[in-house]
């Protein structure tokens, strides 16, 4: 380490100051000079080959992508609206990450702190009685011979400044951007599954409602049926065998109907971690039947380029990858000189009203710098390390992309299938509907068996059962798609913190 000291006689105090400032003048100008000097790779946002555009149509494709934003609201579904709102106030892991992007801001205003000079103060006093060649400096020597009692009053004000010539501090501060950039987009990230959640859950719920009423009707025409092969049997018109079908049907339907129940209770309960906590009004709400939507809104898909910019989870990505190559810089301003300056004023005084006169002033200053000259090749490798750190963001970033167009993909072709499976279940149910109404003229004139009535009772009641879980499966790869393609936030929500 080399140590400059500058030393001078302090004739006066106007020359007493300007021989303490004209080092630091001289060295902000050294520090002007260096600023644009920083060590280390600058970052490059990185290039992915994307396709041109999507492998599946979308028909119901828009490119307003303003909606995307608010997606949900297109359902038109106000206890949607509601929910997906207290959630955004409520849910824990939103909170989690608002605290989080708090810790990486003022980890980042901590580092900010060290690129300017630090300043202490200290006071002390000191009252001592003994011989004058043993006693701290006095202003007026004594005989050796004689004992005295004195006092000391000491106060001293020390500075400190490192001057960052190579930009290891600026690289430091450059990181931490990045890593608040990263930790908002992780919020945001947050605030994309938490809408697709919320909605997923809530029209589950609906649909199991829907089916848990479809099972009920079923279960009331079943309760007539057996009522009325009870009334034949009686009769003589028919066998017994055709009352216990008829009781058999109606019980296996009976049973499938607390399932629903309890999936449904389970749901209302995810629902409400997902809000926060717990409500009883917010269960009573909920249980409450509600039509569904059966109609999808539009989707503004765009091209997969898009996604780079609207997937919060890939800005994250490459928000890492900028933190991990300024650290690069931070490492190799270690192989560098470090120059830091130091200096002090004190006031030495053996009474209070002479504490801030010039003759009791001391002061000195204390350029010096540092170079490392030999660390068995410690900050090479740790350059290595940090280098292998951003290729693994580089990697983990270019997996992100991948796994967002899968996804995107794997909804578009999920949606369009389950639209075809929709369309070919509703017509077997029409059509089953209108085999129900046949056979029951025909049991009623002679020419059927009972049975015949309740099979294709029973096909109907399944048919209009998976109709509805279609319905749904629609709506959640719908959902799964809004997701897909990162919607659910936009930079003025008021969830996302200012910064």
């Amino acid at each position: 380490m080399i140590r400059l000291i500058y030393r001078t006689n302090l004739s006066s105090p106007l020359v007493s100051c300007f021989h303490l400032i004209l080092p630091l003048l001289l060295l902000c100008f050294l520090t002007e000079l260096f600023s644009g000097c920083m060590v280390g790779p600058d970052f490059q946002r990185p290039e992915v080959e994307m396709p041109q555009q999507w492998s599946k149509s979308v028909p119901w494709g828009t490119k307003n992508y303003e909606e995307l934003s608010q997606w949900w609201t297109l359902f038109e579904d106000q206890t949607l609206n509601w929910l997906i709102d207290k959630a955004f106030l409520s849910n824990l892991d939103i909170k989690l990450a608002i605290a989080r992007v708090s810790q990486a801001r003022a980890a980042r205003g901590k580092s900010a702190a060290d690129m300017g000079p630090v300043l202490n103060a200290s006071a002390s006093y000191r009252r001592y009685h003994g011989q004058p060649d043993n006693m701290p400096e006095m202003q007026q020597p004594l005989p050796s011979t004689e004992y005295v009692t004195d006092n000391q009053y000491n106060t001293v004000f020390d500075a400190g400044w490192e001057i960052d010539f190579f930009g290891g501090l600026r690289r430091e501060i450059e990181s931490l951007d990045a890593q608040l950039e990263a930790s908002i987009e992780a919020q945001r990230d947050v605030l994309v599954t938490l809408t697709a959640e919320v909605a997923r859950s809530y029209f589950d719920l609906r649909f199991l409602q829907k089916r848990e009423a479809i099972a009920e009707l079923h279960l009331k025409t079943q309760k007539h049926s057996v009522k009325l092969a009870n009334q034949r049997f009686r009769s003589g018109l028919v066998g017994r065998i055709d009352v216990t079908n008829a009781e058999m049907q109606a019980a296996e339907t009976a049973a499938r109907i607390p399932l629903l129940e309890a999936a449904a209770g389970q749901t209302i309960h995810k629902i409400n971690i997902l809000l926060g906590g717990y409500s009883d009004s917010l269960t009573d709400k909920l249980a409450a039947m509600e039509n569904v939507p059966i109609v999808i809104p539009s989707v503004p898909v765009g091209v997969p380029s898009d996604l780079l910019r609207r997937r919060p989870d890939i800005r994250q990505a490459e928000a890492q990858i900028h933190s991990a190559t300024a650290q690069i810089g931070v490492v190799t301003a270690d192989l560098f000189p470090k120059i830091t300056i130091s200096g002090s004023l004190t006031y030495l005084a053996n009474s209070l009203s002479s504490v801030f006169i010039s003759d009791s002033l001391l002061w000195s200053i204390a350029p010096t710098v540092g170079l490392n000259l030999f660390d068995n090749g410690r900050t090479w490798a740790s350059i290595k390390v940090q280098e292998a750190v951003e290729e693994q963001a580089l990697i983990t970033y270019k997996k992100k992309v991948l796994t967002a167009l899968v996804e995107v993909e794997d909804a578009l072709i999920a949606l369009e299938k389950e639209e075809m499976r929709c369309k070919a279940l509703y017509a077997s149910v029409q059509a089953n509907r209108k085999s129900v109404q046949l056979a029951n003229q025909l049991y009623l004139a002679g020419e059927t068996d009972f049975l015949q009535v309740l099979v294709v009772e029973q096909s109907l009641y399944t048919k209009e059962d998976a109709l509805a879980q279609s319905r749904g499966e629609k709506i959640t790869n719908m959902i799964s798609l809004y997701k897909a393609l990162g919607g659910g936030w936009n930079h003025s929500h008021p969830a996302i913190p200012k910064g």
